[in-house]
């Protein structure tokens, strides 16, 4: 990727990543020099953001579902958000998404995506994966955070050639 930011981009896992990350679909908030960090937009929780984010309930987003971000600091909570007002965003990760800051509670946001944990990468750690081809890299839209279904066959099946026909691959290859 020869230095280039992946900030916006989506990262699908491989078929040989067996691990954490098995069919996750990771939406790449902030990369740089310093590392990478993401959020695995496609691992929803038994858990309603009110019972564990009362401070996004009183915004009226109580009962949406949290989503498991990733494995590092599961406390730590992420929420992207569709802004009507991108001023209002802590920074905005694609068209109109963004992060959400926690400062300053916007008014303009439509829907929200809230996600416990994160995904990070060490400097040149993800660089290093990409090189393993344990990622496959695609343009994310504002939509996907709130995609229903599988996302990793959705995203998949929109990136096309070859990569449409991995989206058909069971998720229990014992099943093929």
């Amino acid at each position: 990727m020869g230095g280039q930011s992946l900030r916006g981009k989506l990262l699908i896992a491989a078929p040989v990543l067996q691990d954490y990350f098995r069919r996750s679909v990771v939406l790449v908030v902030e990369h740089g020099a310093e590392g990478a960090l993401g959020v695995i937009l496609n691992r929803p929780s038994d858990v309603r953001v009110a019972d564990a984010v009362p401070a996004l309930a009183e915004l009226g987003f109580g009962d949406e579902q949290l989503f498991i971000g990733g494995p590092v600091q599961p406390t730590a909570v992420i929420a992207l958000g569709e802004f009507g007002d991108p001023e209002e965003a802590s920074s905005i990760v694609v068209g109109t998404l963004g992060v959400l800051d926690p400062e300053r509670p916007p008014t303009s946001l439509a829907r929200i995506r809230v996600y416990a944990g994160y995904a990070g990468w060490a400097p040149g750690q993800l660089e290093r994966e990409l090189e393993q081809e344990a990622w496959i890299v695609e343009a994310a839209s504002p939509e996907d955070p709130f995609l229903d279904g599988d996302l990793w066959r959705v995203v998949l099946r929109r990136k096309g050639g070859p990569y449409a026909l991995l989206a058909t691959m069971p998720s229990d290859p014992a099943l093929n």
